[in-house]
């Protein structure tokens, strides 16, 4: 299996029943959040979903991990430096604001900031805002002493810089307006209004403010502060722009929450990768009766392409929206669980969606019935539920342990993999029957013909079961799902926090093609791969 460079040093797929081919490159870094240049000239990449940040070499595009998955910083999703070449992260879900000095060492600045984001630094000074409905604008003081208010009342802050006129300028996300107010505090202004959906402010060298846009197109709308307060539109094709930093030369450099990598963006819209994008996990994984394959990326539903003789192939962005974790075809239709509480059809030819169930305790695993019912593994309730054709949840099972996937044989007997059991189940009348057990920690499932399949996250094995004889076979390991090998595991972070959504559990899905192959979320590296029967098996 080749590929480029990965996230996840996994090794090969090993294993003498299934050969591995990737659908789409590895991608470099786990999603690009908050973006700023350190005094050594690298561009640091917070990645909120992984836990970690990056260094990139803007000119070659190397990137070394500088705060790992396993160290304090839970969820960082800004970041900015000091005068000192100190690092400020602003970890979002628990709450917390970091110092890292420049020798490595980790100081908690302050664990008062509810939902923290955007953050920047003023020579000494440090401002950090909340991702949230009211939220506010601090001061915050890493040798000590209480936050000071600057202003509250935002719609969900984020990416923020002081201004050539020495105020601070913020967007507020969800009622498309960015503002400004001066740092030592007073009355905040209104600049813009009917931004498109701004996520970052960013001032370039020459004064000019960028504001970038959250949505699928990429655009960036530039503001005439000086003058008229004229706009001008640069669409960049940067599906789900995050933040934006200037170097020496004023070369604008952007991130993207839904693909990650970092892209060039030149004034004209041309664009250079420097790091290239993809999947920021994968989740679920499913293909239809055309062969077309769909990855619930969180973000976003996206299609992997099978890459050509002549290159690597491709990821694109079917519908950005939050959040996407279980996907299953159903002919022309597309059904989507989100951990935070949802099940959803979508319609890919007219483009609309329907919300067929809300409130769900962390639904996950999702499979259709063969009377259009839905069956969802409800992980967090320990349950499994149908949801029909009038979008009444009806429960299947309940008092299981931790439900992630679910699967139908031929029969329509329903099988679920439990993660914490190590076991794969088959619901009975209500009854959770064990089919086998010992599989390490199984999350995708998906059955072909007589053989169950499932990931082991925990061995990073994929295994067989028959479903006649129960026989249990190790068809596949060393596959890039679960956390980097040798890296320290963590508690589970919180889904919500402050009543926004916060960090999703990770899952490894699985499904099976009609030909007989797999096709497995390789979401430590973010890769779909696919896993065909070897010549030499039966």
């Amino acid at each position: 299996m080749t590929g480029g460079s990965s996230r996840y040093d996994a090794g090969e797929v090993r294993g003498s029943h299934r050969q591995a081919e990737r659908l789409n490159p590895p991608n470099p870094l786990w999603g690009s959040n908050g973006v700023a240049f350190g005094p050594d000239g690298r561009l640091y990449v917070a990645q909120f979903l992984a836990g970690k940040i990056s260094a990139v070499d803007p000119a070659t595009g190397d990137v070394e991990v500088v705060v790992p998955m396993d160290g304090p910083v839970e969820s960082p999703d800004d970041l900015a430096f000091g005068a000192d070449g100190s690092m400020y992260i602003a970890d979002l879900v628990p709450g917390r604001v970091w110092r890292r000095s420049p020798e490595g060492e980790y100081t908690l600045v302050s664990a008062e900031v509810r939902v923290p984001n955007g953050i920047t630094c003023v020579g000494d000074r440090l401002f950090v805002n909340e991702m949230k409905m009211n939220g506010r604008l601090l001061e915050l003081f890493p040798e000590g002493g209480d936050p000071v208010v600057l202003t509250d009342g935002l719609a969900f802050g984020n990416a923020m810089q002081l201004g050539p006129d020495g105020c601070l300028y913020y967007p507020h996300m969800i009622s498309r307006q960015v503002w400004r107010i001066p740092p030592d505090g007073g009355v905040p202004e209104v600049v813009a209004e009917d931004v498109h959906d701004p996520v970052a402010v960013r001032f370039d060298l020459g004064g000019v403010l960028h504001v970038l846009s959250r949505g699928p197109e990429g655009i960036v709308t530039r503001v005439d502060l000086h003058g008229s307060g004229s706009r001008s539109l640069v669409t960049s094709g940067v599906t789900g722009l995050d933040n934006a930093a200037f170097d020496a030369e004023n070369r604008m450099f952007v991130s993207s929450f839904a693909s990650g990598g970092i892209t060039e963006l030149r004034p004209d819209g041309r664009t250079r990768p420097v790091v290239p994008r993809g999947l920021d996990g994968p989740y679920g994984v499913t293909i239809d009766l055309g062969g077309t394959v769909y990855a619930a990326d969180h973000y976003r539903v996206a299609r992997p392409e099978q890459p050509d003789e002549g290159g690597s192939g491709d990821v694109t962005t079917e519908i950005l929206q939050p959040f996407f974790h279980g996907i299953t075809a159903d002919g022309d239709l597309l059904h989507t669980t989100s951990q935070f509480g949802t099940v959803q059809t979508y319609d890919p030819a007219a483009g609309t969606t329907r919300l067929r169930a809300n409130g769900l305790n962390q639904p996950l695993g999702i499979a259709t019935r063969a009377d259009g019912a839905l069956v969802v593994a409800e992980t967090g309730a320990g349950r499994v539920v149908a949801i029909d054709g009038t979008d009444t949840v009806t429960v299947l099972a309940e008092g299981l342990d931790h439900p992630v996937d679910v699967a139908l044989d031929a029969g329509q007997r329903c099988y679920v993999s439990d993660d914490r059991r190590g076991a794969i189940l088959r619901i009975d009348d209500g009854e959770a029957v064990p089919v086998a057990e010992g599989l390490g920690a199984p999350q995708g499932l998906a059955v072909h013909g007589d053989e169950l399949f499932t990931v082991d996250t925990e061995h990073r094995r994929l295994w067989s079961v028959s479903l006649t004889t129960g026989v249990a076979r190790v068809e596949a390991e060393s596959l890039a799902v679960g956390i980097p090998p040798g890296t320290d595991p963590r508690p589970a972070p919180a889904l919500f926090t402050h009543q926004v959504p916060g960090l999703a559990h990770r899952f490894a899905g699985l499904t099976a093609a009609p030909d007989g192959s797999l096709l497995l979320s390789a979401n430590g590296e973010g890769t779909v791969v696919r896993l065909t029967p070897a010549r030499s098996d039966p």
